[in-house]
């Protein structure tokens, strides 16, 4: 939102915008090479084909994985659309329960929860304003989580495989930088997608979970801890 109302508002001043999921289905670039105007920025858009494979890689034994989302966010129903297609790939059926407001999440987990077998945390505002929640409604029920983003595992959630926001927002600043000092214009520039990933787990909800520390996935990742 902040960043088509940027849009509309100028149409020669530069506009960057930073972690937009998807800037062409949110009309904001015409496309993701050829911009098309004053505005250009950075995407947040998850690496879902590499998440989604993380199910079976801790436990083959999943079927059905629920997704938590926001029905007021583009971003988030982007995501879905994206897991949906993917899904199959990997033997998953998917089940998702849409929250309009913070007050329906308690309950709405908890539905979702019984179910699934497994739970698939996006990029949702919302959402992580809960995420601590869910994240201890998920260690009740002994279930995996993989996530989107690695602020969901510093709170709780099991893993992910996902970009830095920190690392998106320096990709961010060199377009400004392309911009302002060598003064390219943002039509010039194409969206950038994170340039590297990083495969983060929560090594407190590994222990609660009772899961084999050993397997390959939780090998060389980066730890955290709630």
């Amino acid at each position: 939102p902040a960043a088509q109302s940027a849009k509309q508002v100028t149409s020669d001043i530069p506009v960057l915008f930073s972690a937009v999921t998807d800037p062409v289905k949110s009309q904001i670039v015409n496309t993701w090479e050829d911009v098309g105007g004053n505005v250009t920025g950075t995407s947040d858009k998850a690496p879902i084909e590499s998440q989604l494979k993380m199910f079976k890689q801790i436990d083959d034994s999943i079927k059905t994985i629920g997704i938590l989302y926001s029905t007021s966010e583009a971003n988030s129903e982007i995501q879905i659309d994206e897991v949906k297609k993917l899904a199959p790939n990997e033997d998953l059926d998917v089940v998702t329960v849409g929250v309009n407001n913070v007050n329906e999440i308690p309950q709405a987990i908890d539905s979702l929860l019984s179910k699934v077998d497994a739970i698939y945390t996006p990029s949702d505002n919302l959402i992580a304003s809960s995420i601590e929640l869910v994240s201890t409604k998920l260690i009740e029920k002994q279930m995996i989580s993989v996530s989107a983003e690695g602020a969901h595992v510093d709170n709780g959630t099991l893993i992910t495989n996902g970009l830095s926001y920190y690392e998106l927002g320096k990709q961010t600043a060199k377009m400004a930088k392309e911009i302002l000092l060598d003064g390219k214009s943002p039509s010039e520039i194409p969206v950038g997608i994170a340039e590297k990933t990083i495969t983060t787990v929560n090594v407190d909800t590994l222990e609660k979970l009772g899961l084999d520390k050993n397997l390959d996935i939780f090998k060389d990742t980066k730890e955290t801890k709630n």
